[in-house]
Parts: C-alpha cells; sequence; structure tokens
C-alpha cells in the first residue's frame, strides 16, 4: 500500500532531517559541529557576504552558538575535505571513501566541457603540480598570471587557474585551507588522512552509500530528489539503485502546499519517524538563500507554496524583490523575505525592505520575533541593529 503523507506532517520531517525543527541553542564544539555537517550531508560555500557567508550562516541556523572559524578549523584538522557537490562544499572526512566517482565525474566533466583548451601545456601543468608537491600548500597567487604559467586573457581565468582547479576537480589536488577565503592547494595525500585515502570502495558501493544516504537526509523523494541531493550520481544510477532496493523502500504520497499530491520513496522506517515528529520551533529566523531547505526551489514550492529565486544575477530594475534577500521562516511557515545587510566597518546591520507574504499579519508578536531574530544575527557579526 502507498502511505499518504500530510503537508503539514511532510514540512515538519523535512525540517527535521535538515536540523532546523529544534530551537539552535546549546553547547557547540567541535563534535557537534562535525555531528550537524554530517547531519547535513554536506554544507555549500560561497563568497557573497552581505550579512555572513552562506556556509556559516546554514550552521549558524542549526546552532547560533557557531562561530565563523569554525567550519574552517574541521577542514584544517581533517575532519571535512572541500570538493563539489552541486557547488563547492564542506563534506564530512568519512564521506570521502565514497567520494572518488564524484571525482572521476567530475574530471570527465571538465574535458567535455573543452577545459582542455584553455589549459596551459601538459608541461607546464606537470610544473604545476610538481611545485604543489614540493612547496605546498599553494594559492593560485603563488603563479606568475603573466609570465611563466600563463597569460590571462580579458576576464578569463588565467590558464593556471584552470589548471590548478582541473587537478582540484579530479581529486588530485585538495584544498588544505583558506586564507581570506582564497584556496590553498596541496596533494590530496598531503591532505585526506591515510584511512580514508586508502580505503577502497567499489562503484556500487558508492552508489548505494549516496543514494541511502540522500534518501535518509531528506526523508522522501523522488529519483530526481535523490539525484541532486549530492549531484554525485546519474539519473539512471538512482532509478537502477531504486529498482534494486524496491522491497526496502515505501512508495508514498506527498500532500503539497496546494493541496495536490506527488509520489516518491521514503525509508522503511518512515512511519516510525513520522510518529516521532513534534511540532517545529516557533522561533522567526532568517535562512541563507543557499540553506539546505531553500536550495531545491521546485521542493521548497511543493511543500511551503513559497516561491523564492535569488536575484543576484538580475539586473536591478528586473528583480521582483532585491539583490540578495534572506526567507524568513517561522514555526513550520514561511512568512516573508527581508533585504538586510551588515556594514561591518560601522557596526550596524540594516534592514532595506520586508515582504510579506499574502496571508501572514504583521502582527506585533511576529514583529518582536523578527527584532529578536535580527538581533542574535547582528551579534553573530559584530554589529548591532
Amino acid at each position: 500500500m502507498t502511505l499518504k503523507i500530510s503537508n503539514r506532517d511532510a514540512r515538519r520531517l523535512w525540517l527535521e532531517r535538515q536540523g532546523l525543527s529544534q530551537t539552535p541553542t546549546g553547547k557547540l564544539d567541535q563534535a557537534g559541529l562535525l555531528d550537524i555537517v554530517e547531519r547535513l550531508g554536506f554544507v555549500q560555500l560561497d563568497t557573497i557576504r552581505v550579512i555572513a557567508r552562506a556556509h556559516d550562516h546554514i550552521l549558524w541556523s542549526r546552532n547560533q552558538n557557531y562561530r565563523e572559524e569554525m567550519l574552517d578549523q574541521l577542514v584544517k584538522d581533517r575532519l571535512a575535505f572541500e570538493h563539489f557537490t552541486h557547488d563547492a562544499s564542506v563534506l564530512p572526512m568519512q564521506v570521502y571513501p565514497y567520494w572518488r566517482r564524484q571525482f572521476d565525474r567530475m574530471g570527465e566533466k571538465m574535458k567535455k566541457g573543452n577545459w582542455e583548451k584553455y589549459l596551459p601545456s601538459q608541461k607546464v601543468c606537470d610544473d604545476i603540480l610538481a611545485r604543489v608537491e614540493e612547496e605546498g600548500p599553494l594559492s593560485t597567487k603563488a603563479f606568475d598570471a603573466n609570465g611563466k604559467y600563463s597569460r590571462k586573457e580579458g576576464w578569463a581565468r588565467p590558464p593556471h587557474k584552470f589548471a590548478l582547479d582541473y587537478y582540484w576537480y579530479a581529486g588530485i589536488l585538495a584544498t588544505c585551507h583558506r586564507k581570506n577565503f582564497i584556496k590553498n592547494y596541496d596533494m590530496r595525500e598531503k591532505v585526506i588522512p591515510t584511512k580514508f585515502l586508502n580505503k577502497s570502495v567499489s562503484k556500487n558501493t558508492q552508489i548505494n552509500w549516496l543514494c541511502s544516504n540522500a534518501l535518509d537526509r531528506l526523508g522522501f523523494a523522488t529519483d530526481g530528489d535523490i539525484q541532486r541531493f549530492w549531484d554525485a550520481v546519474d539519473l539512471s544510477d538512482v532509478k537502477a539503485w531504486t529498482k534494486r532496493n524496491k522491497n526496502k523502500l515505501v512508495d508514498v504520497e506527498i500532500e503539497l502546499a496546494d493541496r495536490g499530491v506527488y509520489k516518491a520513496c521514503a525509508p522503511e522506517d518512515i512511519e516510525a519517524r513520522i510518529a516521532a515528529l513534534k511540532p517545529s520551533t516557533s522561533r522567526l529566523r532568517l535562512l541563507s538563500p543557499f540553506d539546505p531547505v531553500i536550495r531545491d526551489r521546485n521542493r521548497l514550492q511543493r511543500l511551503f507554496g513559497f516561491d523564492y529565486r535569488i536575484e543576484i544575477f538580475v539586473p536591478a530594475a528586473k528583480r521582483q524583490y532585491g539583490y540578495y534577500v534572506y526567507p524568513m521562516l517561522e514555526g513550520e511557515r514561511f512568512v516573508g523575505r527581508i533585504e538586510a545587510r551588515a556594514d561591518r566597518k560601522k557596526k550596524l546591520l540594516s534592514v532595506d525592505n520586508i515582504w510579506w507574504e499574502d496571508g501572514v499579519k504583521q502582527t506585533p508578536a511576529r514583529l518582536k520575533k523578527l527584532e529578536a531574530e535580527l538581533n542574535r544575527i547582528a551579534r553573530f557579526v559584530g554589529v548591532r541593529l
């Protein structure tokens, strides 16, 4: 039989799986932070810092005792590594043995994307790799963009940067650390602990692990949802996996925000998971536009009826809202969006605009919740409201 999951339970389960159902308080040490990253699967990195960078904001939303240098320290302590999911991300080190196929996939993708025509000669590529091996860790600044290694053309990245990135995507180089958010590369053997680097995992085991762990973190999913979670397997791999594991999966119907339904699958303990659900915290929170709950815009709209698009690449005159707008989550409902920014030199958090969703009342209690959240995030980045 197909299990029917109400929209309320679907929202609660999705928020619980993504660590947003509980009040984001409590002691946070390195082990606790690693537990959050493992629970999420990965944390997306982004350079833009309007209030805080996306990865820091994502982790702060799960525990507001998080501080901005803590994720970097996980990488420096070799408890996590950087690579590419759907974008540059930090993943728990235990994922590394199951990520080898992604290194191969990304290396092939770079070749098919005509990266070879942008790379310097093989001799220069070998020289770049030899320098990293002998002198590493090195950033792109260690290489002369206008001399020995490459000549930059217009706005394009210089060929030596293509070479470094190609070796990074292919898993030959690894991120040793970042300084001022600039990546420093080193040989993977110097970065990845031996027990993870040398652990041999078959292709099928990698696919099984990635699919089952995606479904666990999603709570319920279509084949496409599973594929998009890590973006490290092909859709054909996912379909084959769900077919092989049909007897271990539960067919479900998810009620949408508009009262429609869609079909998906869930882990075999789905009923126990739903029975254990509790109402989400009623706190109002600003989420990063890159938050895992926001990332899949179609899933967001299906479950919450919240139509959200980031407009940083939209010309100002054509934006519906603003350059960098934060979704506002209250309990299990997205109640609006807000455009705010932190001026760290002036130590001031300013609010430019607030847009409430249809049917959401701007009550004194709700405004008080919003003010409390703005004060919390201001303290996080060292400014005042």
